[in-house]
């Protein structure tokens, strides 16, 4: 990542790039220091904090008028940040999102589910920019005027989430950015991705109810209702599938339909035992893949509402295991 930031299409005497270290003990901050005549700087935080307590804590760092944000796993096209601010030339945007390609690296493994899931939320992105506004930043790759993201947020909030919200209602809009492009390994495992989701999907709901006042639809009007289909119905869907099936099964005693339906689904569960526990996942049948992921991803999206019940927070995590880009 750090090569192809220094070697970016953006000028060196217009950047900062500052890595910001969370108490790491793998070996990045002797890394970061190899890169330090090109003008990387490091800036450590020990004890750990978690991802937006440590965004917090490095805000008086950053000089800039635009800061983009980007993960240590991915890599950037090397027009990506150019295409992020040229968007923000628009004094109506706030926020400039990148597009995600999840890509599996020569020798490592992955699953096609995630590819598949990505590429459908990239789709929406551009629909959602071209209705109004996006309601959500890509955590991966994405810009953000200094002035929108100079505020402290409680460490459980997920800031990318955050920032189209933010810019929301300040009255600017968050935009995606087709061409800048952000390669994203794939999780390793469907084990892998799984927990990613309960975080993600626990820290997303905290942050949505958290700006919650942009649910208003006499208020907030088309944006209101993007935030509703693309964010809060979806992490209900969950919950639906679990009516539908309870509803079903008593019923298959005596009509026919039902029948179908309680086959239908111990088909999809039998295709996604199959796609969890298949000895190689860079070999997953697609089927058995795109099983599986939409069965975890429901499980995983009920077990981040227990969290948010329980009011169990996310703030501090392992990162995901992903191969280099």
């Amino acid at each position: 990542m750090l090569d192809g930031l220094v070697q970016s299409d953006y000028p060196a005497a217009r950047r900062q790039i500052v890595v910001v270290s969370d108490g790491s003990t793998d070996g990045t901050d002797a890394l970061v220091k190899e890169y330090a005549h090109l003008g990387v700087e490091l800036l450590r935080h020990s004890p750990r904090l978690g991802k937006t307590e440590l965004e917090n804590f490095a805000m008086t760092a950053l000089t800039g008028e635009i800061i983009v944000n980007t993960d240590a796993s991915v890599a950037l096209a090397p027009d990506a940040v150019w295409r992020l601010v040229a968007a923000l030339e628009d004094p109506r945007v706030g926020v400039s999102s990148g597009r995600d390609i999840s890509v599996a690296s020569v020798g490592a493994t992955g699953h096609g589910g995630e590819a598949a899931y990505v590429g459908y939320e990239m789709w929406l992105r551009d629909l959602e920019t071209e209705v109004d506004a996006i309601v959500g930043s890509s955590g991966c790759l994405y810009a953000v005027r200094a002035g929108l993201h100079r505020r402290q947020l409680p460490g459980y909030l997920a800031r990318d989430f955050s920032s189209a919200l933010w810019a929301r209602l300040n009255g600017f809009r968050a935009v995606s950015v087709r061409d800048a492009i952000c390669f994203v390994p794939r999780a390793a495992s469907m084990r892998v991705e799984f927990n990613r989701k309960v975080r993600t999907m626990t820290r997303g709901l905290e942050t949505l109810f958290y700006h919650g006042r942009l649910l208003n639809p006499f208020r907030y009007g088309v944006f209101s209702w993007l935030l509703w289909s693309h964010k809060l119905i979806r992490w209900l869907v969950p919950w639906a599938v679990v009516a539908c099936a309870v509803a079903v099964i008593p019923l298959a005693a005596s009509a026919w339909w039902a029948q179908v339906g309680v086959v239908g689904l111990a088909l999809g569960l039998g295709l996604a035992a199959l796609g969890w526990w298949w000895p190689h996942q860079e070999r997953v049948p697609k089927l058995c893949s795109t099983a599986a992921y939409f069965v975890s991803g429901t499980i995983a999206g009920l077990l981040a509402w227990a969290n948010v019940v329980r009011g169990r927070r996310a703030s501090l995590w392992n990162p995901t295991p992903r191969a280099q880009s």
